[in-house]
């Protein structure tokens, strides 16, 4: 069976449907934000492609560049999501995403791709064993067992920025860091600052709103971090009831 691809773009992605948050009404304002912070990034070579079916196939990629994370390289590209999920999966769509993506970066005569992975298996992290079998590397690895991979087509290697590895901040209260990239976060956020208000708990929402910031990030997963008396203590999006686990509250 061939296999129908979309890629979005600033006229097109209105009217198309993001894979991620379909139908669950909770997350439309995450998607309405997400749809807006795509808009601005097409121009800048940002890919959004996505299967041409109601259902989470997807993969998105940027150069790194101007990809919104503490990575830095000489003409790399950078995926930030190849997701394949429910009914779907077992069909090789993820392989032929992640081909396809490959053959675009050759053809734009870039030096190569990279992911953030991690040792263990991690929360929204892509698999390590897959990229490997595509001739990825571990190009750098971060505390809390992160590894960036890569597929080198000049013997190049990208690496997080330095400041990134601290995973340490000067901020005592609880804080959480929060990117635009992901439909999911506007939700996982506001559940969490209700929760701090209703309970009295002093919160500082910090949002990485713009390439600057996120090329400077104190810690490598991008998009959402949570950190208690300036120690990181999750990558992973909370909800209220997460949120009370993960902090013992």
């Amino acid at each position: 069976m061939e296999h129908q691809w979309i890629d979005l773009t600033v006229e097109t992605v209105e009217s198309e449907h993001l894979c991620c948050a379909i139908a669950d009404k909770k997350h439309q304002a995450g998607v309405q934000s997400k749809k807006q912070w795509l808009k601005q990034r097409f121009e800048e070579g940002h890919v959004f492609r996505k299967l041409d079916a109601r259902g989470k196939v997807l993969i998105e990629y940027a150069p790194l560049e101007t990809a919104w994370v503490p990575i830095e390289g000489d003409n790399y590209v950078y995926i930030y999501c190849l997701w394949v999920a429910g009914s779907f999966k077992g069909q090789g769509l993820a392989k032929e995403l992640l081909e396809s993506c490959i053959a675009d970066v050759k053809a734009k005569h870039k030096a190569g791709v990279c992911v953030l992975s991690s040792k263990k298996k991690k929360p929204y992290l892509s698999d390590a064993k897959f990229f490997k079998r595509f001739g990825f590397e571990v190009a750098d690895t971060a505390p809390n067992d992160f590894e960036l991979l890569a597929l080198s087509f000049d013997g190049s290697m990208p690496r997080f920025v330095s400041t990134a590895k601290a995973f340490e901040i000067g901020e005592k209260d609880l804080t959480i860091y929060y990117g635009m990239q992901c439909p999911f976060l506007i939700n996982s956020v506001e559940q969490v600052r209700s929760y701090c208000e209703t309970n009295a708990i002093p919160l500082r929402l910090v949002a990485i709103d713009s390439l600057e910031k996120a090329k400077a990030l104190p810690f490598v997963p991008a998009n959402y971090a949570v950190f208690q008396n300036g120690k990181f203590v999750t990558h992973q999006l909370l909800n209220e009831n997460l949120f009370k686990k993960k902090l013992g509250l």
